[in-house]
């Protein structure tokens, strides 16, 4: 139940919509009730998060199709206080983060929001993606070099506003 949050997070991240994340929530913590037991000394963060990957690839197989991502998932993530001009820049920020992780290809979206939201170790993540820490390390490290180039690319083409 302490990972609860983190799990969600991650579903929402991978279904798209908050409806197809409480579902696939759902099922993953049904399968990690029923193999509660077979857990052993193993990280519990890790493995509830690695259930629910799995439950995320196995309902793409059964729909054969694409899910997209939350577009105010980071508005609704982080709280912002002050002027009504620093809350409008950070919120076009937050979308602009979310817009860009959301165009990164599947693998790299994983590693990163594993990474960077959920704060996981390469250990965790490899165990959540049953990868290689080594595909993890080099995973991520493009991911961050796409995230920077789209982003780099969005800041040049918003540089064209009126002053």
């Amino acid at each position: 139940m302490p990972h609860l949050d983190a799990a969600y997070r991650f579903a929402r991240w991978l279904s798209g919509a908050a409806s197809d994340a409480d579902d696939l929530l759902q099922e993953a913590m049904l399968r990690a009730f029923r193999a509660f037991d077979g857990l052993r000394g193993a990280d519990a963060k890790a493995w509830l998060l690695a259930i629910v990957r799995n439950c995320h690839y196995t309902a793409l197989q059964q729909r054969r199709g694409t899910v997209p991502l939350p577009q105010e998932y980071l508005e609704t993530a982080v709280a912002s206080q002050g002027d009504p001009e620093s809350e409008s820049l950070a919120r076009d920020e937050q979308r602009l983060c979310a817009r860009l992780l959301a165009a990164l290809a599947a693998e790299h979206r994983e590693v990163l929001v594993l990474r960077e939201v959920e704060d996981m170790s390469y250990r965790e993540i490899a165990t959540v993606t049953q990868l290689p820490i080594g595909t993890v390390m080099s995973r991520l490290a493009r991911a961050r070099v796409a995230l920077r180039e789209r982003w780099l690319a969005e800041a040049q083409g918003g540089s064209r506003a009126v002053r």
